[in-house]
């Protein structure tokens, strides 16, 4: 290879890509946590570089050029090459120190994760634990978190998976509520509940009908895409929530809407890049992870 050919700074190219993906300085810049005006003299030093216009304004976004656009692909290959530099290098670390990120849903992360976390802070305090809370699920190629518990078994196979078993969750309610609502004995009681939504109303609505719940849109008075509002709502006494059966059977402040009748049944899987695996500390705490998620997911009912 000519190495004279190669005439720009990867950084900015890096930049540019971030940018481009972003679409605008300022988000790619929180990004990269760097400086916006840092960030813009860099892509505008690629395109001096390069001799081309790369973006072009729009209002207050930015769009790619014919050139940008060309530019782009060969720029998320430098990005995914340089992703999997960084995977391999931290699959070769033998320290049990640094940083190791977990995803979890809300409720995981305020559940289960805590114990797990007091249990690696006391065999391995050198590691530092980075909880990714989102109900969304993140990339693990693009590093956005070294290990993921998911309900959904992962494609990429890329991905190494464990299957922990399955979890249960059911309706939960306050006694205050509960008292309001009057007797529960069967689903078609709940024809007459209110229900807290979790964000798309009516993919909820459609779901909890597939079930067999005589519910519409009318039931779902309250709503909000966080799982942890959603609880806490609840809580408060303004209608039904629904969650892991463990999680509502340990909090004092939630009932059973029907005790004896768990209702929606869900895998949980331990989710790593297959290159992590041969990292001694991400390997630690998967193993951690591993032997103690399902006894806590089981619990202890009430």
């Amino acid at each position: 290879m000519d190495w004279r050919s190669v005439n720009f700074d990867w950084n900015r190219a890096r930049a540019f890509l971030v940018t481009a993906e972003e679409g605008s300085l300022s988000a790619a810049a929180r990004a990269l946590g760097m400086a916006q005006p840092t960030l813009g003299r860099q892509v505008a030093a690629l395109e001096e570089e390069l001799g081309v216009t790369l973006f072009e304004r729009v209002g207050r976004g930015l769009e790619l050029t014919e050139a940008g656009r060309e530019l782009l692909v060969q720029a998320k290959a430098m990005g995914d090459a340089a992703q999997a530099i960084s995977i391999v290098a931290t699959g070769q670390s033998e320290k049990l120190a640094g940083e190791v990120s977990i995803s979890a849903t809300e409720l995981y992360s305020v559940w289960v994760l805590p114990p797990i976390i007091r249990q690696l802070r006391d065999i391995a305090p050198g590691i530092a634990i980075n909880v990714v809370s989102s109900n969304e699920i993140s990339d693990l190629r693009r590093r956005e978190a070294d290990i993921a518990i998911r309900n959904t078994r992962p494609e990429d196979p890329d991905l190494i998976a464990k299957s922990l078993g399955n979890d249960v969750g059911t309706f939960f309610a306050s006694a205050e509520y509960l008292e309001q609502l009057g007797p529960v004995t069967s689903l078609a009681d709940l024809d007459r509940a209110d229900f807290i939504g979790l964000g798309d109303g009516d993919r909820v609505v459609t779901a909890f009908q597939e079930f067999g719940l005589p519910v519409t849109a009318e039931n779902f008075r309250t709503n909000s895409a966080s799982h942890f509002a959603h609880w806490h709502l609840a809580k408060a006494g303004l209608g039904l929530c629904v969650g892991p059966c463990a999680m509502g059977d340990a909090d004092p402040d939630l009932h059973r809407v029907l005790p004896n009748e768990p209702l929606f049944e869900y895998p949980v899987w331990l989710v790593s890049h297959r290159e992590l695996r041969t990292n001694p500390r991400i390997r630690l705490v998967w193993d951690t992870l591993r032997d103690m998620l399902p006894g806590l997911l089981r619990g202890v009912s009430k």
